[in-house]
């Protein structure tokens, strides 16, 4: 157990046990003494507990490969050389950003700040005309690493400059989990209406924090950065086995992909606890397919409940986990993280398979073949209104609410677009819904060579 953070380390009997608890637990929270318990995988292959005698050392031995983990070494080590005493400014900073010239999301600082560790809350708003944030860390040394780090840099070249100090708060009081304010901890609150919840796949990204990158050399059991690509903007200093460098670009956070040559780091996604009776190779192309371009799909010979996905590169990777990790698909909780794998290996020649492998990377169905397209520019996560797009003059209200309809989709609503009848909205009864209409029905064939173009809306009917 981790004193004072609420942590705690679990080593099961195996790493089936595991996922099977992790699974179990993912859709149910569990609760102690009134309070939910978030459970998520460590890096960690083992806890070593032996030739300890007593609590305290362990908790030492922890706490200091937490702050390791979270912060720069080179603060770490100084402040080693200075007794090793922990900042007492605070776990709550205050970010001011200047000259911003693009726009900050909340999702952009969670990525950012996340690098130095377990970010509990976020709260943006603009003071003083002036764009600023408040930003609680899970402790102090986090809060401290990251200042020391990030203080004076910039997001992108000659903009978006941050000017970081400590908050006189202690803790962050959130009410709402939408674009302005997050608590981390809490997936329950509303998003402000009194109605809405935020929505489940961006629940389970953030609520599951560095449990989704593999170790990498020199830092073994840590959390790997972010593969962002190489070019201007914020490179946090690195040190021999600690954090990489962390570079942003516009193209990045907007959510524009990046051409199919793609950045360095792991592209392969591993898909858990999938539906063995339903999901198929092109399934899983479909449904990634809205947030990269996927390569290669491998539904496991002998486990056909999970899989590896190939994707582009490792931004579409990451986006895919960002949208999908948490997402029910087939009446399961579909599970996303990266793969210790680089690539996907076809199989050899006369190997069985049974179809189970397939490679897509000359698909014409790529939705990002051409950078800096509309579908660039248009990627949300899943939900209960699908965009229809292509739509032929002949096809009418009712012949697509048939087609949903037929496809096992209850239709709640549908509009064309007054300025274009080529394209509409479609509100079908659950999120689940139209992740399996999406699947069912993007590229459907209406004939004369028109295809149907699925993908999810931010709007609803």
């Amino acid at each position: 157990m981790l004193k004072g953070k609420g942590q705690a380390f679990l080593e099961m009997a195996s790493t089936e046990a595991a996922v099977s608890m992790v699974n179990y637990y993912t859709p149910a929270t569990p609760h102690l003494h009134n309070r939910p318990v978030y459970i998520q995988y460590s890096n960690y292959k083992e806890l070593k507990t032996e030739n300890l005698h007593d609590q305290a050392r362990p908790q030492a031995a922890l706490q200091g490969v937490n702050a390791v983990q979270h912060g720069s070494l080179a603060i770490t080590s100084a402040l080693d050389g200075e007794g090793g005493h922990l900042p007492s400014q605070g776990s709550v900073l205050r970010i001011v950003v200047e000259n911003v010239f693009y726009p900050i999301t909340l999702e952009m600082l969670y990525q950012i700040f996340s690098k130095f560790g377990y970010v509990l809350k976020i709260v943006m708003f603009h003071k003083n005309n002036q764009f600023q944030a408040l930003l609680q860390y899970a402790d102090a040394m986090n809060a401290y690493c990251a200042k020391m780090s990030l203080d004076g840099h910039s997001i992108y070249t000659g903009c978006c400059t941050l000017r970081i100090d400590f908050s006189k708060l202690t803790t962050l009081k959130v009410k709402y989990n939408n674009d302005k304010s997050r608590d981390f901890t809490r997936v329950d609150l509303p998003f402000g209406d009194g109605q809405r919840t935020l929505d489940a796949s961006l629940a389970a990204t953030f609520a599951t924090p560095n449990t989704v990158f593999p170790s990498y050399p020199g830092a073994a059991g840590f959390a790997q950065p972010l593969g962002f690509p190489q070019g201007a903007g914020i490179s946090v200093p690195a040190a021999p086995g600690a954090l990489g460098s962390l570079t942003i670009t516009p193209s990045t956070v907007s959510g524009q992909i990046r051409g199919v040559a793609g950045i360095p780091g792991n592209s392969v996604l591993l898909v858990s606890n999938l539906n063995p009776e339903a999901i198929t190779p092109y399934g899983l192309f479909i449904l990634f397919g809205v947030y990269g371009n996927v390569h290669r799909v491998k539904i496991m010979f002998k486990k056909r409940g999970i899989a590896l996905v190939q994707m582009a590169d490792a931004t579409q990777a990451q986006l895919a986990i960002n949208h999908l990790n948490g997402q029910r698909l087939y009446g399961r909780v579909m599970h996303t993280t990266l793969s210790k794998y680089q690539t996907i290996q076809l199989p050899r020649e006369g190997q069985e398979d049974k179809g189970l492998t397939k490679d897509y990377s000359n698909s014409p169905l790529h939705r990002f073949k051409n950078p800096g397209s509309k579908n660039c520019q248009n990627i949300f996560p899943p939900s209960a209104t699908l965009h229809l797009s292509n739509i032929p003059p002949s096809v009418t209200v009712d012949d697509l609410k048939n087609l949903f309809a037929s496809k096992g989709s209850t239709v709640k609503a549908f509009k064309f677009f007054q300025k274009d009848c080529k394209m509409g909205l479609i509100q079908l009864g659950s999120v689940e819904e139209a992740v399996h209409a999406l699947i069912e029905l993007h590229n459907h064939d209406f004939g004369e060579n028109q295809h149907l173009r699925v993908s999810f809306s931010k709007s609803t009917i």
